[in-house]
């Protein structure tokens, strides 16, 4: 009799953990997808209309002969699309710049300038080692208020409810390549699960990611931009 209380015992510890464990990931996304939900669409769309005065391309990998990955190939050319097109004055890249050999900002500067983009027109954030940190220091570096984030769809909602959450008033464009694989977008959705609640965690400590001083290189292209247009 005893035996069996004890496993009765620990099965109910055990549910208990499995419950928490599934709350501590479902919470988050939820808050995600609720954040972020009516800001974010896919590129090309009908509803792909938003207009703002920066997109901010954030990281991915980088080979090390320099050039950027495909998914961040895509992602560069939403946002060479909606410079192009009018919708945004000027590029912020953002990546990961921790080491001398590998730096994704200068290989995304250097394909936006090699598609036709004036370089006058695109700001580099080589800090920009997570999606919460490029959040952080557009706003508190770079001085961005208002955004359109590029990434691939399955990062949109994240992106848009962390940027929200420190004070960007941001919207989504999403790559969709991804989609052209089913197992490879799941997978990546799968992932994105967790960064979430990783995202949430820095939220919630209000983490302080490596900052500067103040940089007005966006400011800069914005203006750069307006007055070229204008002419």
């Amino acid at each position: 009799m005893a035996r069996r209380d004890r496993r009765r015992r620990w099965r109910r510890a055990l549910g208990g953990l499995v419950a928490l464990a599934v709350a501590a990931v479902a919470l988050p996304n939820a808050w995600a997808w609720a954040a972020s939900s009516e800001h974010v669409t896919d590129h090309g769309a009908d509803n792909d209309t938003a207009t703002a005065p920066v997109a901010i391309v954030l990281g991915a990998s980088v080979y090390p002969s320099g050039d950027p990955s495909p998914w961040l190939r895509y992602r560069l050319d939403v946002a060479a699309d909606l410079y192009e097109s009018g919708r945004v004055d000027a590029i912020l890249v953002s990546g990961d710049n921790g080491q001398a050999s590998y730096n994704e900002p200068i290989a995304m500067y250097e394909y936006l300038v090699s598609a036709g983009i004036p370089a006058e027109a695109i700001a580099v954030d080589y800090a920009g080692f997570d999606t919460y940190a490029t959040c952080v220091r557009a706003r508190d570096v770079f001085g961005v208020s208002e955004a359109i984030l590029v990434s691939q769809d399955f990062h949109e909602a994240r992106a848009v409810a962390v940027c929200r959450a420190v004070g960007v008033e941001a919207s989504g464009v999403g790559d969709t390549h991804a989609r052209a694989s089913r197992t490879t977008w799941t997978y990546s959705w799968m992932r994105e699960r967790g960064a979430v609640v990783k995202a949430a965690w820095d939220l919630l400590t209000d983490r302080t990611p490596l900052l500067g001083d103040r940089e007005t290189s966006v400011d800069d292209a914005i203006a750069w931009t307006r007055a070229h247009r204008e002419a």
